[in-house]
């Protein structure tokens, strides 16, 4: 399961700079490579957000399975 949670944690980073940069210059890293709200970068969109998801679900297990367990809790 720590494979999971790397590539979770991956797709969140992008997911965050994304946003990042949205914000901060109103550019869509995702659009431009995929394709403004092209089915690729939806697809991408919600990839990301199902990772959010997912870490917000599994947060105490995570923590378990790394050897975290009384870090932030």
């Amino acid at each position: 399961m720590k494979s999971i949670d790397v590539i979770v944690a991956v797709l969140l980073v992008v997911g965050g700079l994304n946003w990042g940069l949205v914000g901060l210059m109103s550019f869509d890293l995702v659009g431009l490579i995929f394709g403004s709200m092209s089915a690729l970068s939806r697809v991408v969109y919600v990839v990301v957000g199902l990772s959010a998801i997912y870490q917000a679900w599994q947060w105490k297990a995570i923590q378990r399975r790394w050897g975290m367990a009384g870090v932030a809790s």
